[in-house]
């Protein structure tokens, strides 16, 4: 599977496992029990057995925290075969921005292997929607991350920057991406800055040949939109001269970005000063990109709050396309409908890339797990994975949504994640219904043309009654910016998301007058950059890094408290259930 060269065959092997799912699925459990059944955790439960249902009745459903100390000690120099049957080649680190904390998850080259198969399969289904997606280049906001070397002698970084520096995506197939505007010497550049930079750059100087474009995540897309908006003079300067920026010292990015800048080039040069030059960026990427076909992205989730900025981007002339559905445990899903709306996203699940089991939510009981086969459409479930790497019936974190079927192969709406995101009394807010109460309240918002960047939030507790405290970047869609907040607006947006939260919320807020007014932090321009350059110090990657929805880093608060500059707090009480009176 890891060698697949034509498209037709990748296609063929698509449907096969998508319209056996059953089949594959006990195929796939079968393999991992036989290489893992000996593995230090299994033992305690299966005493030896790969019986799959041995294994279904007596392994308990877990977290991550059931595996810890078993990868802890792989990591710190016991053997690998204490957590997988099969060798293992380093170890994943979760972004651990949604969370708060990074996880260590084993890897071995069935992940790559699996990875490289989802990326075989979205460029086919994105070759059956869009005609000539490959034959043009691919503009990507790509970069790699640092690794570490464990004590057990394995490489820990993340799935991005293992794969970026696979062989898998150093030689692709034909029918991927022909090929990127950005050279590898500028992917692998440590320097984020430097890198970003060029990446543009260069996408810009080959802007006729560009026919895709996007990044990994939504929300470093519109991060490299901002970052143009502040440096396309500099871009527009190199360009007429034909030399890079003094400022650019990475040896493999000025070598390789002087030979694609070739020369001076004052009109393309006057072509994208007179497009950037525009009052408003309102369609923007159309123009500087005329032959762009898509705008690739997660656009899910928490990515979600992107769909805005990226929608004002391309003035409804481009879909946003939402490809896979991965994790640092495995891949999972891809979109086999990439020209659907961002609000009908849903992914398709792989049968061989993991084993895959449901808790239906709010069953509270692990017996009532059901396998890929048996989920019911409309159904919300939670997601528990079986690895290749020595995970085992481990919770993701996910709650999904069944929304319907290719062949006889699951499609699931990405809900939200598991974990509840803040709570100052004894209401819980998912990250669900934060998102859906921030997006009401941007609405307040965009009759004065001003756009929301980026929030976070934290509870804030050091006073009686707590109160949530949400910390906003805005940004005025023209490009003269925000002259002035009106206040009542914004005091108007505290007591919208306020009304829109859950119903224990609203009554502690109201009734019991246990939770104090919702507040509105507005930050400078360039808050969640300095927010994003603190946590990547802290050996985040850019390409994997997504701003966290609640902050419970001290240092982190501390960031976003030095960039504060104006503040709004909820006058009106919100509504109460009369059930709840």
């Amino acid at each position: 599977m890891n060698t697949l060269t034509d498209k037709d065959v990748a296609m063929s092997l698509l449907e096969d496992l998508t319209s056996n799912v059953k089949q594959i699925q006990d195929e796939v459990l079968e393999e991992i029990l036989r290489c893992d059944a000996n593995t230090e955790y299994l033992q305690s439960f299966l005493h030896g057995s790969a019986d799959k249902e041995l294994f279904k009745k007596n392994v308990p459903v877990g977290t991550y925290e059931d595996f810890k100390p078993y990868i802890e000690r792989v990591v710190n120099g016991e053997p690998s075969g204490l957590v997988s049957g099969r060798p293992l080649t380093g170890f994943v680190l979760s972004s651990g921005t949604s969370s708060g904390k990074q996880k260590l998850i084993p890897m071995n080259d069935k992940y790559l292997e699996n990875t490289k198969l989802l990326t075989d399969f979205r460029s086919i289904v994105l070759s059956k929607h869009v005609d000539g997606h490959n034959q043009g280049k691919s503009l990507k906001l790509l970069f790699t991350g640092p690794s570490s070397m464990t004590l057990s002698g394995l490489p820990a970084s993340y799935a991005s920057t293992f794969f970026f520096k696979s062989d898998y995506f150093k030689n692709p197939p034909s029918f991927w991406d022909t090929s990127f505007t950005t050279p590898g010497e500028v992917i692998y550049c440590p320097d984020t800055k430097q890198s970003l930079y060029c990446q543009l750059l260069c996408g810009l100087v080959m802007r006729d040949e560009v026919t895709g474009i996007g990044a990994v995540f939504a929300s470093i897309f519109v991060q490299g939109m901002i970052f143009l908006e502040k440096t396309w003079k500099d871009m527009c300067s190199n360009i007429r001269s034909g030399q890079l920026s003094d400022w650019i010292t990475d040896l493999g990015c000025r070598e390789s970005v002087s030979k694609i800048l070739g020369g001076p080039n004052p009109q393309l040069a006057d072509q994208i000063q007179d497009i950037c030059s525009q009052k408003s960026w309102k369609g923007i990427i159309p123009q500087l990109w005329p032959n762009t076909k898509f705008v690739e992205g997660v656009i899910t989730g928490q990515m979600a709050q992107y769909v805005p900025a990226l929608e004002f981007y391309v003035d409804d002339q481009l879909p946003l396309y939402s490809p896979a559905y991965s994790s640092s445990e495995s891949p999972f899903a891809v979109n086999m409908n990439p020209l659907c709306k961002p609000q009908d996203i849903s992914y398709t699940f792989i049968p061989n890339m993991s084993y895959f089991e449901f808790l239906p939510i709010d069953e509270g009981n692990d017996d009532a797990i059901v396998d890929l086969v048996d989920v019911k459409l409309g159904s919300y479930y939670e997601l528990v994975v079986t690895t290749y790497s020595g995970l085992h019936r481990c919770k993701v974190g996910d709650v999904l949504q069944v929304t319907g079927f290719y062949n006889s192969a699951p499609q699931f709406k990405f809900v939200r994640r598991q974990n509840v995101v803040i709570s100052v009394y004894l209401e819980a807010t998912t990250e669900e219904e934060l998102l859906k109460a921030v997006k009401r309240a941007t609405e307040v918002i965009e009759s004065s043309n001003i756009m929301l960047r980026d929030f976070t939030c934290y509870p804030h507790i050091a006073d009686t009654p707590g109160h949530y405290v949400l910390y906003w970047e805005l940004k005025g869609n023209n490009y003269d910016g925000i002259s002035e907040l009106d206040p009542d607006m914004m005091v108007e947006c505290c007591s919208v998301i306020e009304e829109s939260l859950n119903a224990l919320y609203r009554k502690f807020r109201s009734k019991e007058k246990t939770i104090g007014a919702l507040e509105i932090r507005v930050v400078q321009p360039g808050t969640f950059d300095s927010l994003m350059e603190y946590f990547i110090a802290q050996g985040a990657t850019l390409t994997q890094y997504k701003t966290p929805r609640c902050i419970k880093s001290p240092e982190a608060l501390q960031v976003l408290e030095s960039k504060v500059v104006s503040r709004f707090s909820g006058e009106k009480l919100p509504h109460v259930d009369s059930v709840l009176c």
